[in-house]
């Protein structure tokens, strides 16, 4: 009358022991993929391989590890152990990769910057006079007068990488050209507006838009420009010039404008 029970109980054992099994399988199999797909973006992604190849190295081994140990029964808990250890080097050789590209981005935002105020101190040992009248024909010369807003001068997309905020040095003649004309008019404040086509997601292209003004507003202030004579906006796709529907005129479309005041300070409203 005993044996039934006991019989029962060890049922009971055996089917749960199975369960846990299978469990932990799916956990393992789980994290080795995560592992597998962490490791496939690093490899494929050439700054990383630049700046951080022992990371990358030490996570293929890991997941190759994890993949033999995968193919043993029992070894659930050994497959996601090192599956783990993969994604976390791959994890490290990104977060490396990362400073290294902030590093060097600093480095040639600084570069940039001493160039143009080693411009600007060159520009400074002509005439004043001469100079100012030059700066003001400069800047008149690159804008288009619109009644309602003032003068305003346009910064086409030509000046930044692709989805990027950050100036092209090719841009630094005009930005330039900006600075002169403001130090010989001190009166003068600026709103830089920065806009975008329609294409992908809204809140993506203002987020764009404004980082895109914030940086031509960075440089004039690096340049000596006082930060209460500098507006930022970010329209986004608001205020299209073109339409959308073409290359061309989405070209057109994803610009910054810079607005000036007139000569006592006074600068049209905001959009």
């Amino acid at each position: 009358m005993n044996r039934l029970p006991r019989v029962l109980s060890v049922c009971l054992l055996l089917g749960s022991a199975g369960l846990y099994g299978c469990a932990g399988h799916q956990n393992s199999e789980k994290a080795l993929q995560g592992a597998s797909a962490d490791f496939q973006k690093v490899k494929g992604d050439t700054n990383v391989l630049r700046s951080a190849p022992r990371d990358v190295i030490r996570a293929g081994e890991l997941l190759a590890k994890a993949e033999r140990l995968s193919g043993y029964v029992g070894s659930s808990d050994d497959v996601s152990h090192y599956a783990y250890l993969s994604s976390r080097y791959s994890a490290i050789a990104a977060e490396h990769s990362q400073l290294l590209l902030n590093q060097e981005k600093l480095a040639r935002l600084e570069l940039e910057r001493q160039r143009l105020q080693l411009a600007l101190r060159e520009a400074k040992l002509s005439g004043a006079q001469q100079q100012g009248k030059w700066a003001e024909d400069q800047v008149i010369s690159l804008s288009t007068q619109q009644s309602e807003r003032g003068l305003v001068m346009t910064l086409g997309d030509m000046l930044f990488d692709t989805g990027r905020a950050e100036l092209k040095s090719s841009a630094n003649r005009t930005v330039l050209k900006v600075v002169q004309f403001l130090q010989f008019n001190p009166k003068r404040v600026v709103r830089i507006e920065g806009y975008t086509d329609s294409t992908g997601d809204s809140q993506e292209n203002l987020r764009l838009s404004r980082d895109r003004a914030q940086a031509v507003a960075d440089v004039l202030s690096d340049l000596g420009i006082e930060d209460e004579r500098i507006q930022v906006e970010g329209y986004g796709d608001q205020f299209p010039v073109d339409v959308n529907s073409s290359e061309r005129g989405r070209a057109l479309n994803r610009r910054v404008e810079i607005v000036f005041s007139d000569e006592k300070g006074h600068l049209s409203a905001a959009r």
